[in-house]
């Protein structure tokens, strides 16, 4: 005789067992496209954050870290409004291609900004950061419709 399920059977725990594999399916490929941005960006940055990090510049840290906060929260939006994993990973690469231009356009509109945060430049490390979260949210807010 199989054991009385009880609790097991419920609709609540049935809905988290059908559930909770998509969800974390769609949560790491969400964080891999998160570290693939991240990557791209370091890679393609002429500002190369990583290696004045590395060189113990707060500055730097401080604007990398607004870059990964504004490549998380239109992420996390993306994420928010899908149903599925494909479409997780469709919303999240063009919220994800979408804030690399965008940071961009922040660093050429704050031009003399990236040259002092090299220089080590808080100030001005935390007004890019500052720039890309901003945009970051207004990028989220868009995906919501």
């Amino acid at each position: 005789m199989p054991a009385d399920l009880g609790a097991f059977a419920s609709p609540e725990v049935q809905a988290f067992a059908s559930g909770f594999p998509v969800a974390l399916l769609q949560a790491l490929a969400s964080l891999a496209i998160l570290l693939g941005a991240i990557a791209v960006h370091s890679v393609l940055s002429p500002h190369k954050e990583i290696a004045a990090i590395r060189a113990g510049n707060p500055a730097a840290a401080i604007s990398f870290a607004g870059i990964v906060l504004g490549l998380a929260i239109p992420l996390a939006r993306s994420l928010q409004a899908s149903t599925s994993l494909i479409e997780t990973v469709i919303w999240a690469m063009a919220a994800t291609v979408l804030a690399l231009l965008i940071f961009r356009l922040v660093d050429i509109l704050l031009r003399g900004l990236p040259a002092r945060v090299k220089d080590g430049d808080v100030s001005a490390g935390a007004l890019l950061a500052s720039g890309k979260v901003a945009s970051a949210l207004i990028i989220a807010a868009a995906f919501s419709g």
